[in-house]
C-alpha cells in the first residue's frame, strides 16, 4: 500500500504516491464494489501500477453511529475531527479540499475560479464512505445520453456536453440520523355517512345524496424507529438535483478511509449539525403523523396534538459520490449531477428558443393545413 505524502495530511490531501515512480495514484471507481465487500484498488495512471486496498477485518466496526445529544453540546470535543485547509467559492459558497496539493482550480458546481484561504478548519470527520461505482466515461455516456432525449435542448449545449472537457468526480457530505419515537397524540376520527335530501333542479325535484362527517374523539400512541434519515449537509447544490439522484445503497457504505478519495475532490459540509438535525426531525414528524392517522382509523382524521419522545439518536457524517458538469454555454452556467454509483442524472433543464418557435410554426402550418383540408371537403360536400 503506497504511503501518505511526506510531511501532508493524508486525510486532508488524500495523496498517495505511487511505489514505483512517485506519481499521484488514484482511486479506481468500481474496483470494490462488487457485493458492497469494501476493498478496492489505487492505480497509478503513469506507470500502470496497482495497490489493493484492505477491507475493514471481521472485528472493525468503525461505522458506529454517534451521539447526537453529545455532538450537539461539543461537537469538537464529543465526535471525532479533522483540521482542514479548504478552497472556498466565492460565487456559491462550496469549500471543497481538491484532490493532490492543489491551491487552486475551478468550483466543480458552478464553474468558477477558487483559491485556498490562508487558514484551516476544524470539522467533524466524515464516518463512512461511498465509493465511486461508475468511471468518468460511464457518467459521461450518462449524462450525453440524458441530454440526447431531452425535446428543445439547444443543439450546441449538447455537442459542447459530449465533446467538452472531463466531469469532476466529487464526494458530497451528508447527515444521517437514528432514532426512536414514541409518540402520544390527540385527535377526532371521522365516519362519513349520507343523508338524502329532496333539491330542485330545472325545475324539476330530484333526490339526492349528501355525504356528512361524524367526529369522535380519540387518543392513542405509536412508535416508530428511523434509520439513516439522509440530510444534505452542502448549500453548493440546489436540492432538486440531489432529490432526485436517489436511491443510495447505504448498505455498501465503507468506513471512512483517504485512500478512497485519492484522486477526487471532496466537499465539506456547509450546513451544521443541528441544522441538519432539524432538518431530519421534520421529516420524522411527517412520517408519525401518517402513522397517526393510520392509528386513529375511520374514513377521515383531525390531528389536534402530538407530543413525541425521541431516544438514542445518533447520527453520521458520511460522504456520497457524484460526478458532476458546469458548463457555460453563451454566457449561462448549466449544471448536471450524475450518481456516482447508479449513474442517475439530474441537471438543469436547457430550453432552445428557435427550437421552440420553429415547432410552433410547424404546428400552426399543419394546424392551418388540416383547417384548409376541412373547408376544401365541405365546400366539395
Amino acid at each position: 500500500m503506497p504511503s501518505p505524502a511526506p510531511g501532508k495530511d493524508a486525510a486532508a490531501q488524500h495523496r498517495f504516491p505511487c511505489d514505483t515512480c512517485g506519481a499521484d495514484m488514484r482511486y479506481a471507481p468500481g474496483s470494490g464494489v462488487d457485493g458492497g465487500q469494501g476493498g478496492g484498488a489505487l492505480i497509478c495512471d503513469f506507470c500502470g501500477n496497482r495497490e489493493e486496498i484492505a477491507g475493514p477485518g471481521p472485528w472493525e466496526n468503525t461505522l458506529n453511529e454517534q451521539d447526537l445529544a453529545a455532538a450537539l453540546a461539543a461537537p469538537e470535543a464529543s465526535a471525532e475531527t479533522e483540521t482542514r485547509a479548504l478552497l472556498s467559492c466565492p460565487n456559491c459558497g462550496a469549500e471543497v479540499a481538491l484532490a493532490g496539493d492543489s491551491h487552486a482550480g475551478e468550483c466543480p458546481f458552478c464553474a468558477t475560479p477558487m483559491v485556498a484561504g490562508t487558514g484551516t478548519q476544524r470539522r467533524i470527520k466524515p464516518r463512512g464512505v461511498l465509493p465511486f461505482g461508475l468511471d468518468e466515461k460511464t457518467a459521461h455516456n450518462a449524462m450525453a445520453d440524458w441530454l440526447g432525449k431531452l425535446w428543445f435542448a439547444p443543439s450546441g449545449l449538447k455537442d459542447y456536453a459530449r465533446k467538452g472537457r472531463k466531469l469532476d468526480g466529487i464526494y458530497v457530505p451528508y447527515w444521517t440520523f437514528d432514532a426512536a419515537t414514541r409518540s402520544q397524540y390527540r385527535g377526532e376520527r371521522g365516519t362519513v355517512y349520507y343523508e338524502t335530501r329532496t333539491v330542485m333542479r330545472d325545475g324539476k325535484r330530484q333526490t339526492i345524496r349528501v355525504a356528512k362527517v361524524r367526529w369522535r374523539s380519540v387518543s392513542g400512541r405509536v412508535a416508530r424507529a428511523f434509520d439513516d434519515i439522509l440530510v444534505l449537509a452542502s448549500h453548493a447544490l440546489p436540492k432538486r438535483y440531489t432529490d432526485g439522484l436517489p436511491p443510495w445503497d447505504l448498505g455498501a457504505l465503507e468506513p471512512y478511509n483517504p485512500e478512497y478519495l485519492a484522486g477526487f475532490a471532496a466537499e465539506a459540509y456547509t450546513v451544521p449539525l443541528k441544522d441538519g438535525y432539524v432538518e431530519a426531525r421534520v421529516h420524522m414528524d411527517n412520517v408519525i403523523a401518517r402513522d397517526v392517522k393510520f392509528d386513529i382509523g375511520g374514513d377521515r382524521q383531525r390531528i389536534h396534538a402530538v407530543e413525541t419522545q425521541v431516544d438514542d439518536a445518533s447520527f453520521k457524517h458520511i460522504l456520497l459520490p457524484v460526478w458532476m458538469a458546469a458548463y457555460k454555454y453563451r454566457g449561462r452556467s448549466y449544471r448536471f449531477v450524475v450518481n456516482g454509483r447508479t449513474g442517475r442524472v439530474q441537471g438543469e433543464r436547457p430550453w432552445s428558443a428557435w427550437k421552440i418557435a420553429f415547432a410552433v410554426l410547424v404546428g400552426l402550418l399543419i394546424a392551418g393545413a388540416v383547417g384548409f383540408a376541412m373547408a376544401v371537403q365541405q365546400g366539395a360536400l
